[in-house]
C-alpha cells in the first residue's frame, strides 16, 4: 500500500505528526512528606520532554491544548520561521482549549534552547510549562554524558501547592514573581551519579519566571562553551555565573570532587546545592587538555556599526521608578489608570504593545538599538527570532546571546542583523513586567 500523506494546517507530512500536549498533572517537587503538586505540564509533567534534533533537523509537533486557558508554543532562542514562533497576535492566534496547532521548522543552530507557552505566560510558565529543545552538533565534543538541567524557582504553599497569587501587583512592579522552592528538573533534590574525571556537558537552563541565579562549581572544574545556544569563540573558565530568566549556558566540566560535586546557587539567605553529583571510587581516564571551542553556527556577520540603522528603546516604570504616566492607546494616562489596566512598566512612554514597530528593517540590514534602563529594576530583554552582539567599549563586540539582562540604571546598545522575515517581539523575561507594559516588536522585511 501506497504511504498517505497529510496535509496540516498548509504543510505535507507524510504521517501525522507527533504531539505535544499541554495538560494538568502532578510531580514531586517538594520532600516525600508532601502530597506531589498539581502543576501544568507538557505531557503533563515538569519538565516536558526533552527534545532533541541533528542540527539542520526538523521538528514537526502538533500542539495539543488540554488546558483551562488557551495557550501557544514559543521555541526560545531558535532562529525560527516566524509563523511558528508562537505568539498570540503577532505570529498566530492562541490555541483555545481544546485545540490544535501544528509546528514545523528547521533547526538551523546546534546549541541548548527550550520551549514554553507565550499566552499568560506569567501563570502557565510558574505552573511548569516549559521543557529543553537541543539541538546537536553533527559531531560531538570530547566528553562522557550530556546533562540537561532546567532550573526554576517556585512559589509554594504550606502544603506544596502552587501558590495561587499569579496576578499580584506586588509582583509586577517590583521584581516579579520569585518563588521560595528552587528545583533542577522538577526536583528539589536534584542528584546524579558520576566518576572522578569523567568529562561531562552541562546544559544549565533558567526557566524561572523572574529570579536571577548565581551560580558557581564545587569538585566540578572547567570552562563556558557556549551562552544562548551560540558557541563561544574561546571557552571561558567558568567561575561566579549569572544567568538571567531564559538565558542558557553550556559548560564543559571535569569531575575533580572526590566524593560529591555540586551546582552551588547563592541566594540572599546562604548558599546551596541545587544539583550534587555522587562521585564513584571507580576513576575515568583524567583528561589534560582545556575543552575545545564548539564549532561556529551560520550566523550571519554583523556590518559595519558606524553605517547601521539605529532606534532607542527607554524602559521606565516600576516601583521606586518615578515614572507619572504613559500612553496606552490613543490616552495618556496617569500611574493610577495605569494600574488599573495592569501596566506599569514602559518602553518609550508607551504602556501597551505598539501599533508601529519599534523599528523596520530590510532583510539584511545590520541595527543597533541603544537600551536605557531608566528603572530601579534589572530586566532580562529577549529579541525573538534572532541572535544580537552587545556592543562594548571602542566598538568591539560581545558573545551572540538572545536574552541580555540589563542593570538598574544601566545603558547598553546591541547589534544585529535583521535577517529572518517577519514581525518579531522584543520584551522583558522577567514575563510579570513584560504583562505589565514591557513589551514591543520590530518588522523585517
Amino acid at each position: 500500500m501506497a504511504a498517505t500523506t497529510l496535509t496540516l494546517s498548509g504543510r505535507a507530512f507524510a504521517s501525522p505528526p507527533e504531539t505535544l500536549e499541554a495538560r494538568p498533572g502532578t510531580a514531586r517537587l517538594a520532600p516525600a512528606e508532601y502530597e506531589p503538586t498539581p502543576i501544568w505540564g507538557y505531557e503533563g509533567g515538569v519538565p516536558g520532554p526533552t527534545l532533541r534534533v541533528k542540527q539542520g533537523g526538523r521538528i514537526d509537533r502538533r500542539f495539543l491544548n488540554a488546558l483551562p486557558q488557551s495557550s501557544t508554543v514559543h521555541w526560545h532562542g531558535i532562529r525560527i520561521d516566524n509563523a511558528m514562533d508562537g505568539v498570540p497576535e503577532l505570529t498566530q492566534t492562541a490555541v483555545a482549549p481544546g485545540g490544535s496547532f501544528d509546528y514545523a521548522f528547521t533547526a538551523p543552530d546546534a546549541g541548548t534552547y527550550w520551549y514554553h507557552p507565550h499566552n499568560r505566560t506569567w501563570e502557565q510558565l510558574a505552573r511548569g510549562l516549559y521543557g529543553a529543545l537541543v539541538v546537536e552538533e553533527p559531531d560531538a565534543p570530547d566528553i562522557d554524558r550530556d546533562e540537561v538541567l532546567l532550573i526554576d524557582d517556585w512559589r509554594l504553599t504550606e502544603k506544596a501547592e502552587i501558590a495561587e497569587d499569579f496576578g499580584a501587583m506586588h509582583d509586577w512592579s517590583h521584581g516579579g514573581r520569585i518563588g521560595n522552592w528552587i528545583t533542577v528538573n522538577g526536583d528539589g533534590y536534584w542528584a546524579s551519579t558520576a566518576r572522578q574525571n569523567e568529562r561531562l556537558r552541562l546544559r544549565l537552563v533558567n526557566v524561572a519566571n523572574a529570579r536571577i541565579f548565581s551560580l558557581s562549581l564545587k569538585g566540578l572544574d572547567g570552562w563556558i562553551v557556549a551562552l544562548d545556544g551560540q558557541p563561544l569563540e574561546t571557552p571561558q573558565r567558568a567561575g561566579r555565573m549569572v544567568v538571567a530568566p531564559a538565558q542558557r549556558i553550556d559548560l564543559i566540566v571535569d569531575v575533580t570532587g572526590e566524593a560529591e560535586a555540586s551546582i552551588v546557587s547563592h541566594e540572599r539567605n546562604g548558599s546551596y546545592a541545587i544539583a550534587t553529583f555522587t562521585v564513584s571510587e571507580s576513576a575515568a581516564s583524567r583528561r589534560t587538555d582545556p575543552a575545545a571551542p564548539l564549532p561556529p553556527n551560520p550566523l550571519p556577520e554583523i556590518g559595519p556599526l558606524e553605517s547601521a540603522r539605529r532606534a532607542e528603546l527607554l524602559m521606565e516604570g516600576g516601583a521606586m521608578g518615578g515614572m507619572t504616566g504613559a500612553m496606552m492607546g490613543s490616552r495618556s494616562m496617569d500611574m493610577r489608570g495605569l494600574v488599573q489596566q495592569g501596566k506599569v512598566w514602559a518602553f518609550n512612554g508607551r504602556a501597551d504593545m505598539p501599533d508601529e514597530p519599534l523599528i523596520s528593517a530590510a532583510a539584511g540590514e545590520t541595527i543597533r538599538i541603544r537600551i536605557e534602563n531608566r528603572t530601579g529594576w534589572p530586566h532580562a530583554m529577549h529579541l525573538h527570532g534572532h541572535h544580537f552582539r552587545k556592543v562594548l567599549e571602542g566598538g568591539a563586540l560581545g558573545a551572540h546571546r538572545d536574552t541580555l539582562l540589563m542593570d538598574r540604571e544601566e545603558i547598553a546598545e546591541i547589534a544585529f542583523v535583521a535577517d529572518n522575515p517577519g514581525d518579531w517581539l522584543l520584551h522583558c523575561h522577567m514575563v510579570e513586567h513584560s504583562a505589565a507594559g514591557m513589551m514591543t516588536w520590530i518588522r523585517v522585511a
